[in-house]
């Protein structure tokens, strides 16, 4: 449903709308975030609940089905191929973030890496910057968020996407707005990065296969586990202190959250 949402808005009235969503939440729920017990502030536990188990009804019946059988179809070779072209195609939005966060060696190393597979690499099919070192630096809305100092927000549980926080599902939007494919590209091509990030996202739910079952399906509260993991990892990623992370003090920030698994 976001998809097709932001899809049929224009950009020039939904950006301004999304930003201004983004800053109200950061400003309403900096205090309650940072006072939460063990920094998890989940004021919408019970809707985020519904929507986790709806999400695990469809990774059992639906999106579990699907990656086993694109899995058994097919190599690491060619998984590793959907998985350099939708990494490619992330690429210009990653130079947008970049610029829009102040890191322009970031965005002229993202811009040269795009440059270069899309030549050498076969339009970004392979991945031959690699090898020169330009790897890529991936990045979204929600990280530019965090840089002009939005706060978290409430913890959220996305239908058909997963664990997020308020900041990150504006970010998700944005990104989805801010991307050249969806505002540049015209007709059914427009489409090509949401059909390359579907199959790469069932390459790694078949790659992975143990470990998300282990997650969403064997786990005592699986919905407590994901929660844990998601905010663990993104205030990694995003480069917060030990001190920022409000996080239980029996869960380690710098740890592997996969290594029980």
């Amino acid at each position: 449903m976001l998809f097709y949402a932001t899809r049929t808005l224009k950009p020039k009235l939904t950006l301004p709308v999304l930003l201004a969503a983004a800053l109200v939440l950061s400003a309403c729920a900096s205090e309650q975030a940072k006072n939460a017990p063990g920094g998890i502030y989940d004021p919408h536990e019970e809707v985020n609940r519904a929507n986790h188990e709806l999400n695990k009804s469809l990774d059992k019946h639906l999106v579990d089905p699907l990656s086993q059988g694109w899995g058994n179809a097919t190599n690491g070779g060619a998984r590793e191929v959907v998985a350099n072209f939708s990494s490619h195609l992330s690429l210009p939005n990653d130079v947008i973030n970049s610029v829009l966060q102040g890191n322009l060696d970031d965005a002229l190393q993202n811009t040269g890496r795009f440059a270069f597979n899309t030549v050498v690499g076969f339009a970004g099919l392979f991945d031959p910057a690699k090898d020169l070192g330009w790897t890529r630096v991936d990045t979204d809305f929600g990280e530019t968020l965090h840089v002009w100092g939005a706060a978290e927000g409430p913890y959220v549980e996305l239908p058909f996407y997963g664990p997020s926080t308020s900041r990150d599902t504006v970010g998700i939007a944005v990104d989805l707005v801010l991307d050249p494919f969806f505002v540049v590209v015209r007709g059914p091509e427009t489409y090509i990065g949401a059909v390359a990030y579907v199959f790469d996202a069932m390459g790694n739910r078949y790659d992975f296969d143990a470990t998300v079952d282990s997650i969403l399906h064997e786990s005592a509260d699986s919905y407590a586990q994901s929660r844990s993991i998601y905010l663990q990892n993104r205030r990694y990623e995003l480069g917060m202190t030990a001190e920022d992370l409000y996080l239980d003090s029996g869960l380690d920030p710098y740890s592997d959250p996969y290594e029980d698994f």
